[in-house]
């Protein structure tokens, strides 16, 4: 079993791999990460940049988001897959989605953030901290 996290979109046409070295899990609620995921929130995944190797060409989506940050949306062109985000407040980290790994069981979200942005039919467990926007990581 390998000890990285890998990952890609549906199509196999992007691959990605990094080590296990994960700086952040948990289910984001920003209204960017709602239109990207198409539900209530997306569940992400920190890592550090220079660790992650990416074989393809991603296609990307930059939006300034409500935070103020330039968001990067990477993705799939052919089957349409989010794959991560990189944000101007974050340079060093990349954003994975977590529905993108190859075992999306392999981390555990660990907060939900920017419920201030959460629709009023989504639902939390209350097991994990909630912060209304942007914790320090």
């Amino acid at each position: 079993v390998s000890e990285n996290l890998t990952g890609g979109c549906r199509c196999g046409a992007i691959r990605y791999e990094c080590p296990d070295a994960v700086i952040f899990a948990g289910h984001c609620h920003c209204r960017d990460c709602q239109y990207a995921s198409g539900g209530a929130y997306s569940t992400v995944v920190g890592v550090a940049s220079e660790s992650v190797t990416i074989e393809g060409e991603t296609s990307a989506f930059t939006v300034d988001a409500a935070s103020g940050n330039t968001v990067t949306r990477r993705f799939c062109a052919s089957c349409g897959s989010p794959l991560f985000s990189e944000l101007s407040a974050n340079p060093g980290m990349l954003i994975l989605k977590a529905g993108s790994l190859d075992d999306p069981g392999r981390v555990t979200p660990a907060m939900h953030i920017w419920t201030d942005s959460s629709p009023a039919w989504a639902e939390t467990s209350g097991q994990i901290p909630e912060f209304s926007g942007q914790p320090d990581l």
